[in-house]
């Protein structure tokens, strides 16, 4: 039995560590890259976006492939941390606080909100199932982007003045500086996002929820996805758990957007990137990387963000070309006689290494 348990263990750790190298891997190929001129300015601009969406996919991950709960609300945690953190940011802008220092008070900023509301909205939510808990969680996502739109926040000399109808209604002394525009959003919020520190963020996501899995806690919050009432009769605290993985979700959620944020000179709420049109696409991401495969899920991510910019060339057939391999990786992923293959080729492999090593 212990014979056992040290082999599960160090194949746990043989598959996080697989995981942790294809990251730092794939960061170090794509720096070397750069370095040589070898990679198109538009890459660049979308290595921040690949990390960004990387650690989105690995979040909701936990919420709809560790604890089996499908959730639609993912890109409002993300504008709940995106704006927190500008908000900050610009703030603190002009202080004496070192860039780097206030760039990590920004991500604990962003990630602090969007956990707190993750757990306020998981209280109620997380009673729903299925259909139900879906559109209350798109509610949740399109009510979090329409506020922000209506929001106009200022500072002067007298703090800070609130209104959700226009800049007029502020009540601000003539040097007074309005941070937050409604629909405007933020503009000139500090640029402290890099590839480097997306990178890093993704590794700390991916140590967070790959701990979690194989933890104590993480294998309660997956008897819970596969038997509630069995899970309950064996004194699993239902609702403890499912808040839990749903929190740190949301505060996940929450860094991303704070990198997202800091990527951009102005941040607005809009339906492409805190709408509903997001939180499917991190959805797509999951489920074609596999529900509840963390490494599927970073290279559905990564290759279906730069799947449209490498076809652009083809702008008759690159919405054609994208459908199918969306197509072929969801067959691959899910369809019987494919996984059947799969375990098969996997079998053989083995065997040969094996065979190599005897």
């Amino acid at each position: 039995m212990k014979k056992l348990s040290n082999k599960k263990i160090n194949k746990t750790f043989r598959d996080n560590l697989i995981t942790y190298g294809m990251v730092i891997a794939a960061y170090v190929i794509m720096q070397i890259l750069v370095s040589a001129g070898s990679v198109s300015s538009l890459i660049q601009g979308l290595l921040v976006p690949l990390c960004t969406y990387a650690i989105l996919a690995v979040s909701l991950n936990l919420t709809v492939g560790i604890l089996g709960e499908l959730s639609l609300g993912h890109a409002g945690f993300m504008c709940i941390g995106a704006f927190t953190s500008a908000f900050f940011s610009k703030v603190m802008e002009n202080s004496a606080m070192p860039s780097g220092l206030r760039f990590f008070f920004a991500i604990l900023i962003g990630a602090f909100f969007a956990g707190v509301f993750g757990l306020l909205i998981g209280i109620p939510v997380l009673r729903l199932k299925g259909d139900y808990l879906a559109i209350v969680t798109l509610a949740f996502g399109e009510i979090i982007k329409n506020l922000v739109n209506i929001m106009f926040v200022g500072r002067d000399e007298n703090g800070f003045h609130i209104s959700f109808t226009n800049t007029m209604d502020l009540n601000m002394s003539e040097d007074g500086d309005v941070i937050i525009k409604g629909a405007q959003g933020i503009t000139g919020s500090p640029h402290d996002s890099s590839f480097t520190i997306g990178i890093v963020l993704l590794l700390i996501t991916l140590f967070i929820v790959l701990n979690l899995i194989h933890s104590r806690d993480g294998r309660a919050i997956m008897a819970i996805r596969d038997n509630t009432i069995a899970a309950e009769s064996v004194g699993i605290h239902i609702t403890k758990y499912k808040l839990m993985a749903f929190s740190i979700s949301a505060a996940l959620a929450g860094v991303a957007g704070v990198l997202y944020a800091h990527n951009l000179s102005t941040l607005t709420a809009l339906p492409k990137n805190f709408g509903y049109n997001m939180s499917i696409m991190i959805l797509v991401f999951v489920v074609l990387g596999g529900i509840g495969n963390i490494r599927g899920s970073i290279i559905a991510s990564v290759i279906l963000t730069l799947l449209p910019e490498l076809l652009r060339g083809l702008n008759d057939y690159r919405m054609l070309i994208y459908s199918i391999v969306l197509i072929v990786m969801m067959l691959f992923n899910w369809a019987p006689k494919c996984i059947e293959w799969r375990e098969k080729v996997a079998a053989r492999f083995k065997k040969s290494v094996k065979k190599e090593a005897e």
